[in-house]
């Protein structure tokens, strides 16, 4: 199986489809091509999400605003998984998930003339995760193509800063219900009906509907991180903030 992940929208996504069916029998699973554009942070904190609900495959994640530059193309093994994207970031989180405590090994992919500087999804991304699809997760040292390597760009999702009154996160991601994730723990809601956002009181609800239609609310998502949001409404206009902004909620 190989996942696909991209900020493409249509049609290019079909492209990279073409090019994995004439090198490999895989499936192909589509996660989702309208990720927001050229955001690897928030697309990477979405795979740490999805991809560990997949059995073992070859995840192509490809949220590249440097293409055409001299970033490396990466692959990481992640257990039973493989990772195939560009080098800024975004397989790191979802491949520590994957790799659930053990070691992840990155390797450095070695491009010869792209047909393409503008789409590496189809003409560098696609081939190796199919390449990869067929030699094995276990054997990608087979691949000449791959050169095992420490030096690439990661980062980690923002842990955020707990007090006895309350608690600073940051939004991680808004969803297509305009539901903002913060990388606040859900656990921080345990046991309370109320809690403050921005000096204004919200109440604590364990589901949407269990609030009012157009009701602004707190919540804990199903990625168990606390959620603002409206019923039937957008929480990210209601609460007027967006990917990478701040967060504080407090409590007495």
């Amino acid at each position: 199986m190989i996942t696909l992940a991209t900020d493409f929208g249509e049609p290019y996504p079909a492209a990279m489809k073409g090019v994995i069916a004439r090198r490999t029998d895989a499936d192909t699973v589509d996660i989702g091509h309208d990720f927001s554009r050229q955001a690897p942070r928030e697309a990477a904190f979405w795979l740490r999400f999805v991809l560990p609900e997949f059995p073992p495959a070859v995840h192509c994640a490809v949220i590249d605003p440097g293409v055409g530059t001299d970033r490396q193309a990466l692959v990481v093994r992640a257990g039973d998984h493989a990772l195939v994207g560009p080098d800024n970031g975004l397989l790191l989180p979802p491949a520590r998930a994957l790799a659930d405590g053990d070691d992840i090994e990155v390797f450095a992919v070695r491009v010869e003339d792209p047909a393409s500087n503008t789409f590496h999804g189809r003409d560098v991304f696609a081939p190796v995760a199919a390449d990869c699809h067929e030699v094995g997760v276990a054997d990608l040292d087979r691949l000449p193509a791959l050169v095992r390597t420490r030096e690439y760009e990661a980062f980690r999702l923002p842990e955020p800063t707990i007090r006895d009154d309350g608690a600073t996160g940051e939004v991680l991601a808004v969803d297509g219900f305009g539901n903002v994730v913060t990388n606040l723990p859900g656990d921080l809601l345990d046991g309370r009906e109320q809690i403050r956002v921005g000096g204004r009181e919200y109440p604590v609800v364990p589901a949407y509907a269990r609030a009012d239609a157009g009701t602004a609310l707190v919540t804990v998502g199903s990625h168990e991180r606390v959620e603002l949001a409206v019923n039937q409404g957008r929480g990210d206009e209601q609460f007027g903030v967006t990917t990478g902004e701040q967060v504080t909620l407090a409590w007495d």
